[in-house]
């Protein structure tokens, strides 16, 4: 099992907006960095978990754990001429964008950025990193187990 931070901007879709989707579940599209894509396609894997983080807000920090619910497959945004997320490059047989889709599991008390970088244990977590700007991350096993053991309670 692996384990992701993956930010969302709460105005457009919050941990409370997954809690409420269809079976909880929802579809982690828009991506359009290659390197957070390829995370998606390469490297998760149904059952992985994820830190539900809300960025460019108030106070930006994981507010909850979902787990990856679906192998990648092609964002349909990419095809939407309506949509924001339209790539006129993309093909169809050979599209240039995925997602995958994510699943809620809990809420929790909001873990601010500001919180999360006072813990040394947690130091070289990739998310912390100065000039980050990934919207999904690798988190280990170890910040992972920190993260839910001692700054979720």
């Amino acid at each position: 099992m692996q384990y992701w931070l993956m930010k969302s901007e709460p105005e457009e879709f919050s941990i409370d907006d997954l809690a409420k989707a269809p079976r909880k579940t929802a579809a982690w599209s828009g991506v359009r960095n290659y390197q957070a894509r390829n995370f998606m396609r390469e490297k998760m894997r149904v059952g992985d978990g994820i830190f539900f983080y809300h960025s460019s807000c108030a106070e930006p920090g994981i507010a909850g754990i979902a787990r990856v619910a679906s192998p990648s497959y092609p964002d349909a945004s990419q095809f939407d001429r309506a949509s924001p997320y339209f790539d006129a490059n993309a093909e169809r047989e050979s599209p240039r964008w995925f997602n995958v889709d994510v699943q809620f599991v809990k809420k929790t008390r909001l873990v601010s950025l500001a919180e999360l970088r006072k813990h040394r244990e947690i130091s070289s977590m990739r998310a912390l990193r100065p000039g980050n700007r990934l919207s999904i991350t690798p988190v280990e096993a170890s910040e992972w187990k920190f993260v839910t053991h001692r700054l979720m309670k």
